[in-house]
C-alpha cells in the first residue's frame, strides 16, 4: 500500500508533467513544427521532466521525514511517470489523429526530411536511405497504436531513469 503523501506528490508532479508536455506538443505544434525534429528542443523537455521528477523526489523525501526507501523512492517517480505519459500520449492521440490530421503528416514529413538530410551526412548509401524513408512512410509515429507503443518504450525508459534516481535519493539505512 502506497503512503498518501507519496501518492498525492506523485499524482500532483505527474499532472505538472503531463501539463508541461502538452505545453511543449502544443508551442512546437502552433509555433514552428520543425521544432519536432529539433534535438535541442527535444532535450530541454528532456531537462524540464527529469527536474520536476527530482522535485517530486526531494519534496517527498522531505515531506516524510528523510525515511525514503528505495522500492517507495522508486514507486513515487513511476507512478508519476505513468500519469505524466498517459496525459501526454493522451492529448498527442486526440490532437494528431482527430483535431488535426494533416499536421501528423506534415510532422511525418519533415520527421523523414531530417533523417534523409541526416543519413546523408553520414554518408549513408542511397539504397539505405530509400529503405528507411520506406520504412517512415509506412509507420507514422503519430497514429494510435504507434503512440500506445511509443508510450511503452517511455515508460522503460522511465523506469530505467526511476531505478537511478531511487538509487540516489533513497534514505541511508543504519547499517549504510
Amino acid at each position: 500500500m502506497m503512503n498518501e503523501i507519496m501518492k498525492k506528490n506523485a499524482i500532483t508532479y505527474g499532472v505538472i508533467s503531463g501539463l508541461f508536455m502538452i505545453l511543449a506538443t502544443g508551442t512546437a505544434y502552433a509555433v514552428d513544427q520543425s521544432l519536432f525534429t529539433a534535438w535541442w528542443f527535444n532535450l530541454l523537455q528532456f531537462i524540464v521532466i527529469l527536474g520536476i521528477g527530482i522535485a517530486l523526489l526531494i519534496k517527498t523525501k522531505k515531506e516524510l521525514n528523510g525515511v525514503f526507501p528505495f522500492k517507495e523512492a522508486f514507486t513515487t517517480y513511476f507512478l508519476s511517470s505513468v500519469i505524466a505519459t498517459v496525459i501526454a500520449i493522451g492529448f498527442n492521440i486526440i490532437l494528431f489523429n482527430f483535431i488535426d490530421t494533416e499536421a501528423k503528416e506534415n510532422i511525418q514529413q519533415l520527421i523523414t526530411e531530417n533523417a534523409v538530410e541526416m543519413m546523408r551526412k553520414f554518408n549513408a548509401p542511397a539504397e539505405s536511405i530509400k529503405e528507411a524513408v520506406a520504412q517512415m512512410k509506412e509507420s507514422n509515429q503519430f497514429d494510435t497504436m504507434n503512440q500506445l507503443k511509443g508510450m511503452g518504450f517511455s515508460l522503460i525508459f522511465s523506469a530505467i531513469v526511476g531505478l537511478i534516481l531511487a538509487a540516489i535519493f533513497k534514505s541511508k539505512t543504519v547499517q549504510e
